[in-house]
């Protein structure tokens, strides 16, 4: 069993995510959202989709990018 860097559970179906050089062990998705998904830079927001990254900075939609002035970002083409 692995013991999860979030909640510290303890589990039999653990599971682990790899990013660059570090490897990170969770029991639930949630953990990982937790733990290793992006901001958004606009309202805070855990990113768990594609997100929109422009000028360095991750925004959870067009919406956030465009209010702080990114304006050809777009949901959907």
């Amino acid at each position: 069993m692995a013991r999860c860097e979030v909640c510290g559970n303890d589990y039999d179906k653990a599971f682990q995510i790899t990013m660059g050089n570090a490897t990170h062990t969770f029991d639930s998705f949630e953990c990982a959202i937790h733990a290793v998904a992006p901001v958004c830079s606009h309202c805070g927001c855990k990113i768990i989709g594609h997100g929109v990254e422009a000028n360095g900075r991750m925004f959870c939609c067009a919406s956030c990018a465009h209010a702080v002035g990114v304006g050809a970002a777009r949901d959907r083409v």
